[in-house]
């Protein structure tokens, strides 16, 4: 596939980027560049090989999930909590209606 100066020109509309007729002419052959190594990329075999998110591997640091580690904010303590709340409702805090 390659470009002409008429399809940057509408890529460059379709964009709402102001590009001169200068600019233009020197775009043409950057973008058959770009899309000539797209589909030189396209032919490498791929086959057998795993999708990765990074060239370098990460690993995340996780820790075991404790319920209840924490009596402070470890849960169980909604009583505690809503008696700080100006309007507490069935167990959540009430808040005033804002939509009529």
């Amino acid at each position: 596939m390659s470009v002409d100066t008429a399809t940057v020109a509408r890529i460059a509309s379709l964009a709402r980027i102001k590009v001169g007729e200068a600019e233009l002419e020197a775009m043409v052959p950057e973008l058959n560049g770009i899309l000539a190594w797209v589909e030189q990329l396209g032919e490498v075999d791929v086959t057998g090989i795993e999708p990765m998110t990074a060239v370098i591997e990460n690993h995340l640091r996780l820790r075991d999930d404790v319920i209840d580690a924490d009596p402070l904010t470890g849960g169980g303590v909604r009583e505690s909590v809503l008696a700080n709340a100006p309007a507490a409702e069935h167990g959540f805090f009430g808040v005033p209606k804002v939509i009529e």
